[in-house]
This record gives C-alpha cells, structure tokens and sequence, in this order.
C-alpha cells in the first residue's frame, strides 16, 4: 500500500509557523534582518520542493530542516568566498592583503583553471553555488553517478597540485 500524499502546504499553516521559523532563524543569525531573508529562501525552497516531504505531521521539523540546511548552504557559500573577497574589496581602510592570502587564492584559481572545464563547472556549482548532488547532475544534464565521480577527481586533482597526498595530508618532500 503506496504511502499517502501530504496535503499541499497552505497560506494559513505556513502563517502560523512563521514565527516560529524566525524564532529559530534568530538562533541560528544575528541580525533580524538576515534571519527574514533565511526563512524567505526556506519558504522558497519549501515551496518549491513540498513534493519530498512525507506525512503531515511531520510538517514543523520537516520546514525547520529546510531552514537549516538553508542556513548551513549559505554560510559554506559565504566561507568559501570571504577570503577572495576580501583582496578585491574597496574598503575606506585600504586593507592590504597578506603576502599568504594572495598567493593562496592565486594558487587556488589557478589549480581550479587547470581542470577539464566540465569538473570545474561540478565545483563551482556544488562547492561554491551550494547546489546539491542531484541539483547540479539536473543543471547540467548528467547522471548523479557521473556528478560525483567528477566531483571526486576534481578534489582529488585539486588535492595533488597542492601538494597533498589522498588522505588530505601535505606530502613530505625530501630535502637534499
């Protein structure tokens, strides 16, 4: 017997959630601000893929997981991007950028440059965009299967040209 479909999600439910969307959103960001927009983009999400939810009631934890998978999405997409950023911002400071800072980023761009253009389109979608597994294997048209076994070799490429053996750990040169 196929399990039965949850009612669509209604005006008058996701009202009376709301509060409590931002009570926990206001856990998780400072600014109230931030935290509308986190239950906005959660609410979007919800909406848009009510379809994966499995009973109603399950509905409350279902809308908070969104909101923090939300949150935890934007905050990886934030990380990632911060400390490039912080070399092409104008601030009045005129904040110079560390000697290491730069040569990280360039050491960074320039390795993702050398990968074959579909593994560096898997990156940026995935670890920068913060698009899920099946999200980017739909973006561009590919199985999942296919989405993270280039995704795989692209870290793992990555991972070389940095210097790193498989287990993430700087390999030893030998000094002479």
């Amino acid at each position: 017997m196929p399990l039965p479909r949850p009612t669509p999600l209604d005006d008058d439910t996701l009202r009376e959630l709301i509060p409590r969307l931002r009570r926990f959103a206001r856990t998780l960001v400072a600014e109230p601000a931030a935290a509308d927009d986190l239950v906005q983009a959660a609410l979007e999400r919800a909406l848009t893929h009510g379809g994966q939810r499995r009973d109603d009631e399950a509905l409350q934890p279902w809308l908070f997981s969104v909101l923090y998978r939300q949150f935890v999405d934007d905050y990886r997409r934030a990380g990632r991007w911060r400390r490039i950023a912080r070399l092409f911002a104008a601030d009045d400071e005129a904040q110079v950028p560390r000697p290491d800072d730069i040569l990280e980023t360039r050491r960074a761009l320039a390795g993702l440059a050398q990968l074959p253009a579909e593994q560096r389109a898997l990156l940026v979608l995935v670890s920068v965009e913060g698009l899920a597994y099946r999200e980017a294997a739909d973006v561009l048209g590919i199985p999942i299967g296919t989405v993270m076994s280039r995704l795989s070799r692209a870290r793992r490429a990555l991972r070389e040209m940095d210097g790193e053996d498989a287990g993430g750990r700087p390999a030893l040169k030998v000094l002479r």
